[in-house]
Order: structure tokens, then sequence, then C-alpha cells
């Protein structure tokens, strides 16, 4: 699902990552609540890009351009119609401006050299490209699943913003996002048994906790701008690109 270009940092993403996809199952956009605002801009977008989706994807499958670093996410995708290539986040191979949407869920947080990964998003994007983007926020809600998955970082969203400004960005709207469990307890359960019994936290990561966590999510609500972040875990970001 994610990328990175420092060597310890990748290492520690593919071995996740790779085990994760290899016993996982595709799980359709529709399921998820973001499809709504996708579904309204992909209607609008017959170029389009998802980087890192794993097997989560936003964006329609059949059609969609997919990278990503782990076989087994992509052989799944491209069953599905998907234009699939491995490739990082930072190094894209497409030509410039070859996008009118662009998806980036949960990947940037992974990158050490994320202005470089935000520099490939944009070189991509065709002038007047939606951008969407989601990620983990506040440093000071770190934990250590953080860690356990691979992040590099989380954002404050001020630096965000100023980030996606220099490389021709505009923020048009934002919502609270994210799956991951509030409860400290079930995050730590949950990294002991992918730790030490990951064929049975696989067959309950995809028979029990998808389940529940697709019925329960609640309705995705973008404001105008960014908004009020406090307490909230992860931001989504629909952004236009600039001419």
């Amino acid at each position: 699902m994610t990328t990175a270009s420092s060597p310890n940092l990748l290492d520690v993403n593919r071995r996740f990552y790779d085990a994760l996809w290899r016993d996982a199952v595709l799980i359709a956009p529709q399921r998820f609540n973001t499809w709504p605002l996708v579904d309204a801009l992909a209607a609008q977008a017959p170029r389009r890009l998802e980087v890192a989706p794993g097997l989560r994807p936003r964006l329609p499958v059949a059609g969609t351009a997919f990278a990503d670093v782990s076989p087994p996410a992509l052989r799944q995708l491209g069953s599905q119609g998907g234009l699939c290539v491995q490739a990082l986040a930072d190094a894209l191979p497409f030509p410039d401006a070859a996008f009118d949407l662009v998806c980036a869920f949960d990947i940037i947080e992974h990158i050490e050299a994320d202005e470089a990964a935000v520099a490939e998003l944009a070189r991509v994007a065709a002038p007047g490209a939606a951008l969407l983007l989601s990620v983990p926020i506040h440093m000071a809600a770190w934990t250590p699943f953080d860690d356990f998955v691979g992040h590099y970082r989380r954002y404050e969203p001020a630096a965000l913003l100023a980030l996606l400004r220099r490389h021709g960005f505009e923020l048009r709207r934002s919502a609270a996002h994210g799956m991951q469990p509030k409860s400290t307890w079930l995050l730590k359960l949950g990294m002991w048994f992918l730790t030490h019994q990951r064929e049975r936290a696989m067959w309950w990561y995809n028979r029990v906790f998808m389940r529940f966590a697709l019925g329960a999510q609640p309705p995705l609500s973008p404001a105008p701008g960014l908004i009020d972040s406090d307490g909230v875990d992860t931001l989504l970001l629909e952004c236009r690109k600039l001419a």
C-alpha cells in the first residue's frame, strides 16, 4: 500500500504490506465512504491514477492506472481491469500532465523524501486535475502503531498545505478520514497478532475487522477549505492543480 525512498523504511513497508496483501482480498471502492466524492470526480476524469492503493483502491478499478510496489496487490488489481505498474511514489513512470485525477491515500507519510513524492504527483497531474490526498496528522498523536506500519511522520496541517502549495496544488475541500481503531488496546492487540500469529490475524482482519470497519464508516463530509483538525487522526484533502 505504501512506498518509501529510505532503504530501511522501504524494507519495512515491503515486508509489512506484501504479507498483508498476500492473504487479503480486493475491496471494491464503492464500499468506502470516499466513493460519493470519488465517483463525482472520476466521472469528469477519463485519465486516472491511484498511487500505492494496495488492495484498498478508492478509484474505479477498470481503466485506472495503479502504481504500487506490491506484486500481490498489482496482480489482483490487474485481474479486475486495472492498468498496473510496479513503481515507487517518488519515481512514477508516466509522462508529464498525464492524468486528470490523481489519488494518494495514506502514502506520503511513509516516504522520507516526501517533497520528491509530491513533486511527482504534481508532475503527472494535468493543469486543473484533481488530487485526493490523505495523511495522518499531528505528531503529538504518534503511537507505536505509526512505527509498526512504517510511517516516517505525521503532518501538521499548516505544513502539509505549504508542501502542496509549493508544488502548485490549491486546497478546495477537506474532511476527517480514516479507519484506524481509536482504541489503543485494540491497536496493541492487532500488532501482537500480526507479529506473532500472522495467519490468524489475517483471518480476523479479512473476515471480521474489515467488515465491521466498512459497516461502521460515517458518511464523508467534505467542507470548503481546511476543517478544524483538533481530534482528527487522518485528514483527506481535495486539491486542484493550478495551471
